[in-house]
């Protein structure tokens, strides 16, 4: 399925991340998972099944998203999400 969520802010976030063409992670959603690794980050999540993440996310290729690497994306956000939460 396509993502078509409204990402305005986190789009412009992504469209710096390297480009991530490879396994689980090709053609998925990068603003998506940014948002989902904000909310962990915000949590301090500890037990996260990154793979399982991947996998559920929504695909797409629109955009400043486009090709961009989930892993990175996801990252970033739990590193945002935990420096916001203090």
């Amino acid at each position: 399925m396509a993502c078509n969520k409204n990402h305005d802010n986190s789009d412009t976030i992504v469209r710096d991340l390297p480009i991530g063409q490879e396994g689980v992670g090709r053609h998925k959603c990068a603003s998506c998972a940014y948002e989902i690794g904000y909310e962990h980050g915000l949590q301090k999540a500890e037990n996260i099944n990154l793979a399982n993440v991947l996998n559920n996310l929504e695909e797409s290729q629109r955009g400043d998203r486009r090709h961009r690497s989930p892993h990175a994306a996801y990252s970033l956000g739990y590193y945002n999400g935990v420096v916001d939460s203090y």
